[in-house]
């Protein structure tokens, strides 16, 4: 290659150069400038979020201060209710009670419901009505 191609090759690839440079600086600067819009946007959301979820809205109204109060309630009902339980266990008393505490209630079906008085009828007629499709 001749010494004038390799100068107005040089001056052509200074020329890209300066170009590249100007359009990159071009670039920076609306990055730079989006980048405030950004920064400025943020700002304005957070002032709405302390605004919207801020202490203020979070304060209790007058009327839901008992509730922590109803949760240990609660809470200690369902401790009393296991105690009893276990000291029933302890006293030696199953969970389905005494031989007296099981049969106390026989006899005393309501009306709607069959008596079953053992007869192989009524539960021949039981198992077909379970077993009918």
């Amino acid at each position: 290659m001749s010494t004038a191609t390799l100068r107005d090759e040089n001056e052509r690839l200074k020329a890209l150069l300066a170009q590249t440079q100007a359009a990159l600086s071009e670039h920076q600067a609306a990055l730079a400038t989006s980048e405030e819009a950004r920064r400025r946007l943020e700002v304005i959301l957070g002032e709405l979020r302390r605004e919207k979820f801020g202490a203020k809205s979070e304060k209790l109204r007058p009327d839901q201060y008992h509730l922590p109060l109803d949760d240990v309630e609660i809470a200690q009902g369902v401790l009393d209710a296991a105690q009893e339980k276990a000291a029933a266990v302890i006293r030696g008393r199953s969970r389905a009670g005494s031989d007296q505490d099981r049969h106390r209630n026989r006899g005393c079906l309501p009306a709607r419901l069959p008596r079953w008085s053992g007869s192989s009828s009524l539960r021949a007629r039981s198992v077909r009505a379970v077993a009918a499709p």
